[in-house]
């Protein structure tokens, strides 16, 4: 493993993905043990040559012997290049270039409402600017990943439900409605940030059904299987609320949506 020497790579301290890639670097020596250093912590020689706007978004590798700084995509695969030249390569290839920057950008802009900090509404907080498009890359990504999903968990479930993508790509679509409708007032500017988190919140419980998809028990185990995830689900919407100084209002709102739509659903197919 060849060490990139003289680099610091400024990550986010406050987002655990970044602190934990961050962290591998240097743990496996593809950059000093002193190679990296948080966002909030940042020395005046780095903060100097770093543009410090574009590090919230795109994470900055500071090279020491030219004082010169490249931001994101281009950072790790700096970083990887230097151990792995011909991965860098690889990937430095149109369109794979192309998409992987798309990736980045995707996961970067939406990375505080993958995983929200309550550290996040300070001046010096790493937090990414809004943007419209990966904000709405994102819900959609979620929304259709979700109904895909529960379309194929339906079935387990019994109740007369069978499986249809349109009913539960509706019932997605209609969360998000509902609480734009119902929040968007007492929300504010924070209306983007609570719906990131909302559908966060949403895929976690898509992924938790996932290994229950492998499975072949009865319909008990089903229904209790999936009040488990439900619960887990209301506990996390909880949790965020509380992070970005929200009230029980949202989870209020959240919840009878939740009900209502599974009465609908239970009346359709009586």
């Amino acid at each position: 493993m060849k060490t990139l020497k003289n680099h610091t790579l400024i990550y986010d301290n406050e987002c655990p993905m970044c602190a934990l890639y961050s962290k591998g670097f240097t743990k496996c020596g593809m950059l000093d043990e002193d190679g990296r250093e948080a966002f909030t912590e940042i020395s005046v020689r780095n903060k100097n040559l770093v543009d410090f706007n574009r590090a919230k978004n795109e994470i900055a590798l500071v090279d020491h012997d030219h004082n010169t700084v490249i931001y994101g995509l281009d950072s790790l695969l700096t970083i990887i290049g230097s151990s792995f030249p011909l991965l860098e390569k690889i990937a430095r290839i149109q369109p794979l270039y192309w998409f992987f920057k798309k990736l980045y950008s995707f996961v970067s802009y939406n990375r505080k409402q993958i995983i929200p900090s309550a550290k996040d509404n300070t001046d010096q907080s790493c937090v990414p600017d809004f943007n419209l498009k990966y904000r709405l890359g994102y819900i959609t990504f979620v929304v259709l990943f979700s109904a895909y999903i529960l379309n194929l968990y339906s079935a387990k479930m019994g109740l007369n439900f069978t499986s249809s993508f349109l009913r539960e790509l509706t019932v997605c679509l209609g969360q998000i409605l509902w609480q734009t409708f119902f929040l968007k007032a007492y929300l504010k500017e924070k209306i983007w940030d609570y719906l990131g988190n909302m559908m966060t919140v949403s895929l976690i419980g898509t992924l938790l059904l996932i290994p229950a998809l492998f499975t072949n028990f009865n319909l008990i185990f089903y229904l209790v299987y999936f009040a488990i995830v439900v619960l887990t689900m209301f506990l996390e919407h909880l949790r965020r609320c509380k992070i970005l100084k929200l009230n029980y209002f949202p989870t209020i709102s959240w919840i009878l949506f939740r009900m209502t739509a599974l009465a609908i659903i239970i009346l359709l197919t009586i």
